[in-house]
């Protein structure tokens, strides 16, 4: 503690006696418009930031309102239920983590200025409040903790990859996403929360070389890491094979528990319309097996509703991608991304408030645009789009990349998905579309169906949206991209496009080191491009523990 102390007098005095020795003009900017050496705010062996940026007086001031409002929501849901809320503290090690939410909001938030701001903290807000809410639902309906059986009577669960629309036709129940909560998005926020339950699956000899999303769901069954709750749960064949392999851990574990499931399994070849009355097939399964298992009916007129609400989303998310593909793109980083594939996969239109922050975004996004507003500190240098499988939000990546480089994330591949207008009036092909949806949901789109949708589509969204940069993130546990490297690295040379892969492992950094995957893009910057950082002080730090 004294050490913390010491250095934290230190690092004051030496901010106090550089911003003394700045020239007038330039004090006078870093009042108005902000801080430009963001490594400051890092400090070895230290969880969270020194300090919250200074973003200039407006900027701040959009931030500290919506950082307010974070803090707000959370009580909110403390308030729910202040006792199993409480008991779940002490009962999972992954609840203590969603302390770090504010800390994620700043991480996320990191160097943008002006309206940008307000936007990620609105598209961010409307996250937390569904994280906030799934995690209230799954403490008060937790048989060792709560125990709330009118919660209970009326929760249905389904595998953090499978996508939400589907509940659309069951207005009487609650969907959660099993594993999101207590696995997935928590690792986004701490990246280290997972290694326990990696350890503790790896220590009944799976190899340690197997992706880290379905092996943390695997060590979260067998340590019990997951509540006590629902009346059933809907297992999925996507995205993968790993995935395929933690279902059936699952399985055994809420079989212990007395609780049903039901396997949806979609085709994989999914451009191929003859698979598609499978995967419809399947779809009427799962709903008669709900209709059994609750004594809840379909409600075809609220499905209708839903989903024209998501349609109408979705026209709304295409507009950004015609506007990020312009030289001036407003809504870029990790906010908008986390929040395109919340709303995609999870939220699907059932919330109705969700339709509010798309249409604020939206004005705020076109007058920001007509300003031709710079969304960061920095100005962009470089157009990059992001894809395979991503890790930006562990190590913050995207944000790192503007700040440090200019380089700036337009889109990500898993943003880029299924934008066909779902059918609202005939219910049989109404399922039918609801099956090409489930079939390409986040994780799966680009990465099953042929290596088309991987390889050739890239090059297409290079053109869309004018990038001249590919961040491809290389999971060095999943084997998709790995058997065409070659021919990406080929076919981009050929196009004139840089090409820098990053290799990562998600939520175990033991494996590859936030470090680590700076340095990938710092030496070809330096070497192939001989270019020079915009913030000297972002490419060399620590923060192996930070969240």
């Amino acid at each position: 503690m004294k050490h913390k102390a010491q250095l934290d007098r230190e690092r004051i005095a030496d901010e106090v006696k550089s911003f003394a020795a700045l020239p007038p003009k330039e004090k006078w900017d870093r009042v108005i418009n902000g801080e430009r050496q963001l490594g400051r705010l890092y400090q070895k062996g230290a969880i969270a930031f020194t300090r919250r940026e200074w973003k200039g007086v407006e900027s701040t001031a959009r931030d500290f309102y919506g950082w307010l409002i974070i803090w707000r929501d959370m009580l909110k849901m403390v308030m729910r239920d202040p006792m199993s809320i409480l008991l779940g503290l002490f009962e999972y090690r992954w609840f203590s983590s969603y302390l770090a939410c504010p800390a994620f909001l700043d991480r996320n938030n990191l160097g943008f200025r002006g309206r940008a701001v307000t936007m990620n903290h609105m598209l961010l807000a409307d996250v937390y409040r569904y994280v906030e809410d799934c995690i209230a639902t799954l403490l008060m309906a937790d048989k060792r903790i709560g125990g709330n059986e009118k919660v209970n009577s009326k929760l249905l669960l389904f595998d953090e990859m499978t996508m939400a629309q589907m509940m659309a036709g069951f207005p009487g129940l609650k969907g959660v996403p099993y594993q999101l909560i207590p696995v997935f998005l928590v690792s986004e926020l701490d990246q280290l929360i997972c290694i326990p339950y990696i350890d503790a699956v790896e220590s009944y000899g799976l190899p340690a070389d197997t992706c880290p999303v379905p092996t943390s769901e695997s060590g979260s069954a067998i340590v019990d890491a997951l509540p006590h709750c629902g009346l059933g749960f809907i297992s999925t064949s996507t995205p993968c094979d790993g995935s395929d392999m933690a279902t059936s851990f699952q399985e055994r574990r809420l079989k212990k528990l007395g609780i049903p499931t039901f396997p949806l399994t979609l085709p994989v070849r999914y451009d191929d319309e003859d698979t598609v009355e499978c995967g419809a097939q399947d779809m009427w399964h799962c709903i008669k097996w709900v209709e059994e298992l609750t004594g809840e009916k379909w409600d075809w007129e609220h499905y209708f509703t839903v989903i024209k609400r998501f349609n109408e989303q979705t026209k709304m998310e295409m507009e950004k991608w015609e506007m990020n593909s312009t030289p001036h793109p407003q809504l870029i980083g990790p906010a908008y991304e986390l929040f395109r594939k919340w709303n995609y996969e999870m939220d699907g239109g059932l919330n109705p408030d969700v339709m509010k922050t798309f249409y604020k975004v939206r004005k705020l996004m076109y007058k920001s645009y007509e300003q031709r507003c710079n969304p960061y500190r920095h100005p962009m240098k470089y157009r990059a789009v992001v894809w395979s499988c991503p890790a930006h939000y562990y190590a913050n990546f995207s944000n790192w990349l503007a700040n440090a480089w200019g380089i700036g994330v337009l889109v990500e591949m898993e943003s880029l998905n299924f934008t066909k207008q779902l059918e609202t009036e005939d219910h049989d092909e109404a399922i039918r579309d609801l099956a090409r949806l489930y079939e390409r949901m986040v994780m799966r789109k680009h990465t099953n169906g042929g290596y088309v949708h991987v390889l050739d589509e890239l090059w297409k969204v290079c053109e869309q949206f004018n990038a001249n940069f590919i961040i491809m993130y290389q999971h060095v546990c999943c084997k998709t991209m790995a058997g065409l490297q070659g021919l990406f690295d080929e076919q981009a040379r050929e196009r004139g496009l840089h090409l820098i892969w990053v290799e990562h492992d998600l939520m175990d950094p033991r494996t590859v080191s936030r470090r680590d995957m700076r340095a990938k893009v710092t030496n070809y910057m330096r070497a192939i491009i001989q270019a020079e950082p915009t913030d000297e002080s972002l490419i060399e730090f620590e923060d192996d523990i930070t969240w």
